[in-house]
């Protein structure tokens, strides 16, 4: 049999035409910063000239097993707007403002509209971020993923004035934690949501969730970019924590320093219905609850008492729902949930 890159499990017109759908759709992204056309070995994008002394901010990561659920749902456009948020977030909670976006999908082979579904997320989240898309790799592996298989992994880069970057020691004790609410499960503690429902309970329709489990559990994580870098550009917050895997502790531990204590009353938010139907299928406790998810709190500003009030204002135009769910003490280093 004569071999070729095709009968090896890679095809390479496919991938081409995918490239030429992606190299227009990434226009729409486009600041005056990106250089070049998607294509090209690499992604130019020139330094903003309004920094003096500019520092640069990376992020990388994944959607986790979340993947999963979305190739059982055949539903693939929210991971795509999943992959923009869990690194742009992340940026952005360092003080920076984003500036563009590279994203890796590796496939067992171009299923097309698949693909296209997910960098139309990838488009979308990277608009609500005010990112640009300027490149990627669309790796096709059929030995590594099978047939149907896939993973997606994402990049990105931000920048802040040196002189303006988080200072995690302005965070004094009075300082008040506000809550901003999330949009579900956002994209942590899958592997343990796989383990406690059955694929055919995906489509299973719940009243109380006005969803099915799948779609409920889709729903793509919330890009919280636009919000802080406006809270930052204002000094209206001292900090913030992206609340991804390892709950509300395992975040804002990240960002206090010594002799700090954050309290957190759990009573001063309604906690989302589909934690509750995790929590009570799996027999979970509420520690390990805090511990895995977010519990509907996706980002947690750290604030002077004196700018409660702006902050609330400058959320609520955002159109997020915000709560005062704590706030700082003196004390060993923790995070204590009561």
């Amino acid at each position: 049999m004569v071999l070729n890159y095709k009968k090896a499990g890679v095809n390479e017109d496919k991938a081409r035409k995918l490239v030429d759908f992606i190299k227009i759709k990434a226009k729409e992204t486009f600041s005056k910063n990106v250089l070049e056309e998607i294509g090209f070995f690499g992604g130019f994008f020139s330094i903003p000239t309004e920094y003096k002394n500019p520092i640069f901010v990376a992020s990388t990561d994944g959607v986790g097993t979340k993947i999963l659920l979305g190739q059982e749902m055949e539903m693939f456009k929210n991971l795509g707007i999943d992959l923009v948020a869990m690194n742009c977030n992340d940026v952005s909670v360092c003080g920076a403002k984003v500036l563009f976006f590279l994203d890796y999908i590796a496939i067992g082979e171009i299923k097309g509209k698949r693909e296209k579904e997910i960098i139309e997320g990838i488009i979308e989240g990277c608009k609500i971020a005010n990112c640009s898309l300027i490149g990627g790799e669309i790796a096709q592996m059929k030995d590594v993923y099978g047939k149907d298989g896939f993973d997606l992994a994402g990049f990105c880069v931000g920048v802040v004035e040196k002189e303006k970057m988080v200072d995690f020691n302005r965070i004094m004790e009075g300082d008040i934690l506000i809550g901003i609410s999330s949009n579900g499960v956002h994209s942590n503690g899958f592997s343990l949501v796989r383990k406690i429902f059955k694929k055919k309970e995906y489509k299973k329709y719940y009243a109380s969730l006005g969803n099915t489990l799948g779609e409920e559990l889709l729903k793509p994580t919330y890009i919280y970019s636009p919000l802080i870098y406006e809270l930052f550009s204002y000094d209206f917050i001292n900090a913030c924590a992206h609340i991804t895997g390892g709950g509300i502790p395992g975040n804002l531990i990240r960002i206090i320093p010594q002799n700090i204590k954050c309290i957190i009353k759990k009573d001063l938010w309604e906690i989302p219905e589909i934690f509750k139907i995790i929590q009570k299928k799996g027999e979970i406790t509420e520690k390990e609850m805090f511990n895995v998810f977010n519990m509907g709190i996706g980002l947690i500003l750290i604030v002077k008492k004196e700018k409660v009030e702006n902050v609330l204002n400058i959320v609520k135009k955002h159109n997020y729902k915000s709560f005062t769910i704590g706030e700082v003490i003196k004390g060993e280093r923790e995070v204590k949930i009561v």
